[in-house]
Protein backbone atom coordinates (compact mmCIF):
# COMPACT_ATOMS: atom_id res chain seq x y z
CA UNK A 1 0.00 0.00 0.00
CA UNK A 2 1.26 3.04 -0.72
CA UNK A 3 2.04 5.18 2.46
CA UNK A 4 1.65 8.90 0.69
CA UNK A 5 -1.99 10.32 1.19
CA UNK A 6 -4.11 10.71 -1.89
CA UNK A 7 -4.59 14.47 -1.49
CA UNK A 8 -0.85 14.99 -0.97
CA UNK A 9 -0.28 12.76 -4.36
CA UNK A 10 -2.32 14.99 -5.92
CA UNK A 11 -0.64 18.20 -5.11
CA UNK A 12 3.04 16.42 -5.02
CA UNK A 13 3.38 17.30 -8.74
CA UNK A 14 2.87 21.28 -8.40
CA UNK A 15 5.16 21.37 -5.43
CA UNK A 16 7.29 19.33 -6.82
CA UNK A 17 7.94 22.40 -9.77
CA UNK A 18 8.31 25.01 -6.96
CA UNK A 19 10.79 22.66 -5.53
CA UNK A 20 13.34 22.59 -8.66
CA UNK A 21 12.13 26.41 -9.18
CA UNK A 22 13.82 27.57 -5.69
CA UNK A 23 17.05 25.02 -6.89
CA UNK A 24 17.26 26.80 -9.95
CA UNK A 25 17.89 30.73 -7.86
CA UNK A 26 19.66 29.06 -4.92
CA UNK A 27 20.21 32.15 -2.17
CA UNK A 28 23.01 31.49 0.53
CA UNK A 29 23.10 32.22 4.28
CA UNK A 30 20.93 35.51 5.15
CA UNK A 31 20.68 36.37 1.84
CA UNK A 32 17.26 34.14 0.96
CA UNK A 33 14.96 37.30 -0.39
CA UNK A 34 13.73 35.42 -2.80
CA UNK A 35 12.80 32.11 -1.43
CA UNK A 36 11.02 34.10 1.95
CA UNK A 37 8.86 35.85 -0.53
CA UNK A 38 8.23 32.39 -2.48
CA UNK A 39 7.06 30.73 0.65
CA UNK A 40 5.53 33.84 2.95
CA UNK A 41 3.14 34.25 -0.79
CA UNK A 42 2.61 30.83 -0.39
CA UNK A 43 1.36 30.52 3.21
CA UNK A 44 -0.51 33.76 2.96
CA UNK A 45 -2.54 32.55 -0.60
CA UNK A 46 -3.25 28.99 1.85
CA UNK A 47 -4.50 31.24 5.12
CA UNK A 48 -1.90 31.12 7.38
CA UNK A 49 -0.93 33.98 9.76
CA UNK A 50 2.78 34.80 7.83
CA UNK A 51 5.84 35.99 10.27
CA UNK A 52 8.47 37.62 8.57
CA UNK A 53 12.05 39.07 9.95
CA UNK A 54 12.96 36.53 12.39
CA UNK A 55 16.88 36.59 11.79
CA UNK A 56 16.33 38.12 9.31
CA UNK A 57 14.81 36.56 6.53
CA UNK A 58 12.97 34.03 8.35
CA UNK A 59 9.18 33.18 7.97
CA UNK A 60 6.80 31.47 10.38
CA UNK A 61 3.57 30.25 9.23
CA UNK A 62 0.97 29.86 11.76
CA UNK A 63 -2.54 27.95 11.09
CA UNK A 64 -5.16 27.55 14.30
CA UNK A 65 -7.81 25.03 14.46
CA UNK A 66 -10.17 24.06 17.41
CA UNK A 67 -9.86 25.39 20.68
CA UNK A 68 -6.91 23.43 22.41
CA UNK A 69 -3.80 25.24 24.14
CA UNK A 70 -1.64 22.46 22.41
CA UNK A 71 1.08 23.59 19.86
CA UNK A 72 4.18 21.94 17.30
CA UNK A 73 7.07 23.42 15.42
CA UNK A 74 7.98 22.03 11.72
CA UNK A 75 11.10 23.44 10.57
CA UNK A 76 13.02 23.07 7.09
CA UNK A 77 16.18 24.83 6.08
CA UNK A 78 15.94 27.61 3.33
CA UNK A 79 19.85 28.54 2.31
CA UNK A 80 22.29 27.18 0.17
CA UNK A 81 26.21 26.47 -0.39
CA UNK A 82 28.38 28.65 -1.74
CA UNK A 83 29.59 25.68 -4.67
CA UNK A 84 29.64 25.72 -8.63
CA UNK A 85 26.70 22.86 -9.21
CA UNK A 86 27.81 20.19 -12.49
CA UNK A 87 24.38 18.27 -12.41
CA UNK A 88 23.21 19.45 -15.73
CA UNK A 89 19.70 19.29 -15.06
CA UNK A 90 17.15 21.43 -16.52
CA UNK A 91 16.57 23.31 -13.53
CA UNK A 92 20.08 23.66 -12.17
CA UNK A 93 21.63 27.02 -10.95
CA UNK A 94 21.24 30.04 -12.47
CA UNK A 95 23.12 31.70 -10.10
CA UNK A 96 26.62 31.41 -10.70
CA UNK A 97 28.87 29.62 -7.47
CA UNK A 98 25.82 29.06 -5.69
CA UNK A 99 24.08 25.32 -5.26
CA UNK A 100 21.46 23.60 -3.44
CA UNK A 101 23.63 20.92 -2.23
CA UNK A 102 22.17 19.86 0.78
CA UNK A 103 18.78 19.55 -0.54
CA UNK A 104 16.80 22.49 1.92
CA UNK A 105 15.34 23.34 -1.42
CA UNK A 106 13.06 20.04 -1.05
CA UNK A 107 13.36 20.76 2.73
CA UNK A 108 11.30 23.47 2.03
CA UNK A 109 9.51 22.26 -0.31
CA UNK A 110 8.23 19.01 1.40
CA UNK A 111 7.01 21.23 4.50
CA UNK A 112 5.17 23.98 2.20
CA UNK A 113 3.34 20.69 0.39
CA UNK A 114 2.04 19.60 3.94
CA UNK A 115 1.39 23.17 4.86
CA UNK A 116 -0.91 23.29 1.76
CA UNK A 117 -2.60 19.64 3.14
CA UNK A 118 -2.61 20.99 6.18
CA UNK A 119 -4.55 24.01 5.42
CA UNK A 120 -7.04 22.37 3.63
CA UNK A 121 -8.16 19.72 5.67
CA UNK A 122 -7.43 21.35 9.60
CA UNK A 123 -7.95 18.10 10.64
CA UNK A 124 -6.25 18.94 14.37
CA UNK A 125 -6.78 20.65 17.35
CA UNK A 126 -4.38 23.43 18.42
CA UNK A 127 -1.75 25.75 16.73
CA UNK A 128 0.94 24.78 14.02
CA UNK A 129 4.11 26.94 13.70
CA UNK A 130 5.96 26.55 10.72
CA UNK A 131 9.10 27.62 11.00
CA UNK A 132 11.17 28.67 7.55
CA UNK A 133 15.16 28.91 8.70
CA UNK A 134 17.69 31.39 7.05
CA UNK A 135 21.50 30.39 7.43
CA UNK A 136 21.68 26.53 8.55
CA UNK A 137 24.96 26.31 6.84
CA UNK A 138 27.66 27.27 9.27
CA UNK A 139 25.84 30.38 10.16
CA UNK A 140 23.50 29.95 12.71
CA UNK A 141 20.06 30.84 11.45
CA UNK A 142 18.37 28.39 14.11
CA UNK A 143 20.01 30.55 16.78
CA UNK A 144 19.54 34.03 15.32
CA UNK A 145 15.37 33.29 15.22
CA UNK A 146 15.85 32.60 18.69
CA UNK A 147 17.34 35.68 19.49
CA UNK A 148 14.38 36.92 17.86
CA UNK A 149 12.55 35.72 20.28
CA UNK A 150 11.03 32.52 18.19
CA UNK A 151 9.39 30.35 21.08
CA UNK A 152 8.35 33.36 23.16
CA UNK A 153 6.12 34.80 19.95
CA UNK A 154 5.08 31.16 18.70
CA UNK A 155 5.23 29.14 21.93
CA UNK A 156 5.91 24.90 20.80
CA UNK A 157 5.35 21.87 22.95
CA UNK A 158 7.27 20.44 20.82
CA UNK A 159 9.71 20.91 17.50
CA UNK A 160 11.01 18.82 15.00
CA UNK A 161 12.94 18.91 11.63
CA UNK A 162 14.03 16.30 8.71
CA UNK A 163 16.96 15.76 6.85
CA UNK A 164 17.72 14.22 3.86
CA UNK A 165 20.28 11.43 3.44
CA UNK A 166 21.76 9.50 0.21
CA UNK A 167 22.89 6.56 1.32
CA UNK A 168 19.45 5.29 3.00
CA UNK A 169 16.73 3.96 0.98
CA UNK A 170 14.42 6.63 -1.11
CA UNK A 171 11.57 7.25 1.92
CA UNK A 172 12.93 5.29 4.71
CA UNK A 173 13.40 6.86 7.68
CA UNK A 174 15.97 6.69 10.72
CA UNK A 175 16.15 8.24 14.57
CA UNK A 176 18.28 8.57 17.06
CA UNK A 177 17.64 9.46 20.87
CA UNK A 178 20.33 11.12 22.42
CA UNK A 179 22.99 12.75 20.59
CA UNK A 180 22.33 12.61 16.87
CA UNK A 181 25.04 15.16 15.54
CA UNK A 182 28.46 16.77 16.97
CA UNK A 183 29.10 19.92 18.10
CA UNK A 184 31.54 21.96 15.72
CA UNK A 185 33.98 24.21 16.80
CA UNK A 186 36.52 25.76 14.80
CA UNK A 187 40.21 26.69 16.64
CA UNK A 188 42.93 28.93 15.52
CA UNK A 189 46.45 28.73 16.47
CA UNK A 190 49.40 31.02 15.71
CA UNK A 191 52.66 30.58 16.69
CA UNK A 192 55.21 33.36 16.69
CA UNK A 193 59.02 32.92 16.75
CA UNK A 194 61.54 34.86 14.99
CA UNK A 195 62.48 34.44 11.58
CA UNK A 196 65.78 33.99 9.57
CA UNK A 197 67.81 32.36 6.85
CA UNK A 198 67.16 28.86 6.29
CA UNK A 199 71.21 27.82 6.40
CA UNK A 200 71.15 29.18 10.10
CA UNK A 201 68.12 27.87 12.10
CA UNK A 202 70.41 28.71 15.22
CA UNK A 203 70.29 31.86 14.84
CA UNK A 204 66.57 32.20 14.19
CA UNK A 205 63.13 30.69 16.60
CA UNK A 206 61.43 28.80 14.43
CA UNK A 207 57.87 27.96 14.44
CA UNK A 208 57.54 25.11 12.21
CA UNK A 209 59.02 22.42 14.77
CA UNK A 210 56.41 23.26 17.18
CA UNK A 211 53.63 23.19 14.53
CA UNK A 212 54.27 19.77 13.72
CA UNK A 213 54.71 18.56 17.52
CA UNK A 214 51.47 20.45 17.66
CA UNK A 215 49.73 18.45 14.90
CA UNK A 216 50.61 15.12 16.55
CA UNK A 217 50.39 15.46 20.29
CA UNK A 218 46.71 16.88 18.92
CA UNK A 219 45.64 13.07 18.59
CA UNK A 220 46.88 12.14 21.90
CA UNK A 221 44.20 14.57 23.57
CA UNK A 222 41.23 11.91 21.88
CA UNK A 223 43.20 8.65 22.44
CA UNK A 224 44.37 9.45 26.13
CA UNK A 225 42.47 12.21 27.36
CA UNK A 226 38.81 11.49 25.91
CA UNK A 227 36.96 8.56 27.33
CA UNK A 228 37.25 5.48 24.82
CA UNK A 229 33.63 5.11 24.76
CA UNK A 230 32.82 8.91 23.98
CA UNK A 231 33.43 10.33 20.47
CA UNK A 232 35.97 13.25 19.97
CA UNK A 233 37.22 14.22 16.29
CA UNK A 234 39.92 16.95 15.74
CA UNK A 235 41.11 17.77 12.37
CA UNK A 236 43.82 19.91 11.33
CA UNK A 237 42.46 21.65 7.99
CA UNK A 238 44.75 24.54 7.50
CA UNK A 239 48.52 25.07 7.84
CA UNK A 240 49.70 27.90 6.65
CA UNK A 241 53.67 29.37 7.16
CA UNK A 242 56.67 30.91 4.89
CA UNK A 243 56.68 32.23 1.71
CA UNK A 244 60.29 30.68 0.16
CA UNK A 245 62.15 27.09 0.42
CA UNK A 246 65.05 29.02 2.13
CA UNK A 247 63.32 31.43 4.64
CA UNK A 248 62.17 30.30 8.10
CA UNK A 249 58.74 31.82 8.90
CA UNK A 250 58.64 34.13 11.73
CA UNK A 251 54.70 32.73 12.37
CA UNK A 252 52.81 29.71 11.50
CA UNK A 253 49.12 29.67 12.13
CA UNK A 254 47.19 26.10 12.15
CA UNK A 255 43.01 26.02 11.39
CA UNK A 256 41.74 22.77 13.55
CA UNK A 257 37.87 21.66 13.60
CA UNK A 258 36.51 19.92 16.71
CA UNK A 259 33.99 17.75 17.26
CA UNK A 260 32.40 16.70 20.11
CA UNK A 261 29.20 14.45 20.74
CA UNK A 262 28.95 15.39 24.52
CA UNK A 263 28.59 18.52 26.51
CA UNK A 264 31.72 18.05 29.22
CA UNK A 265 33.49 16.17 26.34
CA UNK A 266 33.50 19.69 24.59
CA UNK A 267 34.92 21.33 27.47
CA UNK A 268 37.87 19.01 28.33
CA UNK A 269 38.89 18.57 24.39
CA UNK A 270 39.50 22.58 24.58
CA UNK A 271 41.04 22.83 27.89
CA UNK A 272 43.13 20.18 26.33
CA UNK A 273 43.80 21.89 23.58
CA UNK A 274 44.20 25.07 24.94
CA UNK A 275 46.97 23.88 27.80
CA UNK A 276 49.07 21.51 24.86
CA UNK A 277 49.43 24.46 22.62
CA UNK A 278 50.75 26.60 25.62
CA UNK A 279 52.97 23.96 26.86
CA UNK A 280 54.24 22.79 23.26
CA UNK A 281 54.93 26.53 22.63
CA UNK A 282 56.32 26.77 25.60
CA UNK A 283 59.33 24.00 25.13
CA UNK A 284 60.16 25.64 21.55
CA UNK A 285 60.50 28.81 23.15
CA UNK A 286 57.55 30.21 20.91
CA UNK A 287 54.76 32.52 21.66
CA UNK A 288 51.21 30.99 20.76
CA UNK A 289 47.87 32.64 20.36
CA UNK A 290 44.24 30.57 20.05
CA UNK A 291 41.50 32.16 18.89
CA UNK A 292 38.63 29.15 20.00
CA UNK A 293 35.19 30.04 18.14
CA UNK A 294 32.81 27.17 19.49
CA UNK A 295 29.68 26.94 16.84
CA UNK A 296 27.24 24.34 16.75
CA UNK A 297 26.04 22.48 19.67
CA UNK A 298 25.78 18.95 20.56
CA UNK A 299 21.88 18.10 18.88
CA UNK A 300 20.05 16.53 21.67
CA UNK A 301 16.92 14.41 20.76
CA UNK A 302 14.60 14.09 23.23
CA UNK A 303 13.49 10.46 24.32
CA UNK A 304 9.56 10.90 24.59
CA UNK A 305 9.42 13.17 21.81
CA UNK A 306 11.66 11.25 19.45
CA UNK A 307 9.70 7.62 20.79
CA UNK A 308 6.20 9.62 19.26
CA UNK A 309 7.42 10.18 16.00
CA UNK A 310 9.32 6.75 15.77
CA UNK A 311 5.57 5.50 16.47
CA UNK A 312 3.94 7.67 13.93
CA UNK A 313 6.99 6.65 10.94
CA UNK A 314 6.11 2.96 11.95
CA UNK A 315 2.51 3.84 11.20
CA UNK A 316 2.84 4.95 7.88
CA UNK A 317 6.00 2.71 6.90
CA UNK A 318 6.06 0.19 9.09
CA UNK A 319 9.26 -1.05 10.95
CA UNK A 320 11.19 -2.52 8.65
CA UNK A 321 11.09 1.29 7.16
CA UNK A 322 12.31 3.25 10.13
CA UNK A 323 15.55 2.85 12.13
CA UNK A 324 14.83 3.57 15.72
CA UNK A 325 18.16 4.38 16.73
CA UNK A 326 20.64 5.01 13.86
CA UNK A 327 24.33 5.94 14.65
CA UNK A 328 25.07 9.63 15.81
CA UNK A 329 27.00 11.50 13.12
CA UNK A 330 30.03 13.49 13.49
CA UNK A 331 28.64 16.41 11.23
CA UNK A 332 27.09 19.44 12.86
CA UNK A 333 23.32 20.74 12.74
CA UNK A 334 22.15 24.00 14.14
CA UNK A 335 18.74 22.42 15.18
CA UNK A 336 20.63 22.33 18.13
CA UNK A 337 19.87 25.39 19.23
CA UNK A 338 16.54 24.83 19.06
CA UNK A 339 16.37 21.99 20.92
CA UNK A 340 18.01 23.05 23.56
CA UNK A 341 15.02 25.66 24.00
CA UNK A 342 11.93 22.93 23.35
CA UNK A 343 11.86 19.41 23.30
CA UNK A 344 11.87 17.71 19.76
CA UNK A 345 13.40 15.32 17.35
CA UNK A 346 15.35 15.86 14.72
CA UNK A 347 15.64 12.99 12.10
CA UNK A 348 16.56 11.60 8.00
CA UNK A 349 14.75 10.60 5.46
CA UNK A 350 16.27 8.63 3.01
CA UNK A 351 17.60 10.33 -0.52
CA UNK A 352 17.92 7.07 -1.86
CA UNK A 353 20.70 4.43 -3.08
CA UNK A 354 23.39 4.56 -5.90
CA UNK A 355 22.55 7.27 -8.95
CA UNK A 356 19.23 7.51 -7.99
CA UNK A 357 19.61 9.87 -4.86
CA UNK A 358 22.97 8.20 -3.43
CA UNK A 359 25.34 10.75 -4.40
CA UNK A 360 26.14 12.63 -1.06
CA UNK A 361 25.29 16.05 0.19
CA UNK A 362 27.26 19.40 -0.43
CA UNK A 363 29.12 17.60 -3.38
CA UNK A 364 28.63 19.35 -6.95
CA UNK A 365 26.32 16.46 -8.46
CA UNK A 366 23.89 16.37 -5.67
CA UNK A 367 20.09 16.81 -6.21
CA UNK A 368 17.36 15.89 -3.78
CA UNK A 369 15.27 13.48 -4.53
CA UNK A 370 11.84 14.82 -6.01
CA UNK A 371 10.41 11.04 -5.14
CA UNK A 372 10.13 11.58 -1.56
CA UNK A 373 8.93 14.75 -1.30
CA UNK A 374 4.93 13.90 -1.25
CA UNK A 375 6.22 11.08 1.79
CA UNK A 376 8.30 13.56 3.52
CA UNK A 377 5.33 15.74 3.42
CA UNK A 378 2.39 13.04 4.68
CA UNK A 379 4.82 12.34 7.65
CA UNK A 380 4.56 15.68 8.21
CA UNK A 381 0.96 16.19 8.21
CA UNK A 382 0.42 12.62 10.21
CA UNK A 383 2.78 13.64 12.78
CA UNK A 384 0.88 17.04 13.09
CA UNK A 385 -2.60 15.03 13.38
CA UNK A 386 -1.17 12.70 15.90
CA UNK A 387 0.34 15.27 18.32
CA UNK A 388 -2.31 17.44 18.22
CA UNK A 389 -4.90 15.13 18.62
CA UNK A 390 -3.35 12.59 21.15
CA UNK A 391 -2.11 14.91 23.68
Amino acid sequence: MDPVLPEIAAIAPELIALRQRIHAHPELAFEETVTSDLVAECLTAWGYQVHRGLGGTGVVGVLRAGSAGRSIGLRADMDALPLAENTGLPYASVNPGKMHACGHDGHTAMLLCAARHLARTRAFDGTVNLIFQPAEEGFGGAKAMIDDGLFERFPCDAVFALHNMPGIAAGDMAFCVGPMTASSDSVTIRLRGEGGHGAFPHRACDPMPAAGAIMLALQTIVGRDVDPLDAAVISVGSVHAGEAFNIIPEQVEMRLSVRTLDANVRQRVEQRIRALVAGQAQSFGLQADIDYARGYPVLVNDPQVTAFATRVAHGLLGEARVDPQSRPVMGSEDFAYMLEQVPGCYAYIGNGLGSRGGCMVHNPAYDFNDDILALGATFWVRLTETWLTSQ
